[in-house]
């Protein structure tokens, strides 16, 4: 499957609405759920072109809790403001606590052996 297919993007979407509002999930984490053909890079590549209207962009984080768009939005720190307006709380570097605000779908399907990492916070 190619990123630039519809249906690729769709499953990135689709998993991403699910996220609950006060929780993020990493790009690493949604590539390993969705399988084989998703990497980090390309979940990245799909959310920079969500229609915010209708996905919660910044609920995607990257695998330290920080927000990976700081310098890309205007206004800068735009995704970090947004998370923090849901009562998601950054430290001074810039990173939220994953143990306490990494979601995960409660029907996730996935092999946890072959990417613990990706998984956990």
């Amino acid at each position: 499957m190619n990123v630039d297919e519809p249906g690729y993007r769709q499953k990135v979407y689709d998993l991403v609405r699910q996220i609950p509002r006060g929780k993020v999930m990493t790009y690493g984490q949604i590539a390993v759920i969705l399988g084989e053909g998703y990497t980090p890079r390309t979940v990245g590549y799909v959310m920079h072109a969500a229609n915010a209207e209708n996905v919660p962009w910044q609920r995607v984080i990257n695998s330290q809790g920080a927000c990976s768009t700081g310098k890309m939005t205007l206004p800068t720190n735009l995704q970090q403001d947004m998370l923090e307006s849901e009562g998601i709380v950054f430290n001074e570097k810039g990173r939220c606590d994953l143990n306490k605000y990494l979601w995960t779908p409660e029907d996730l399907e996935v092999e946890e052996e072959s990417h613990p990492d990706l998984l956990e916070p």
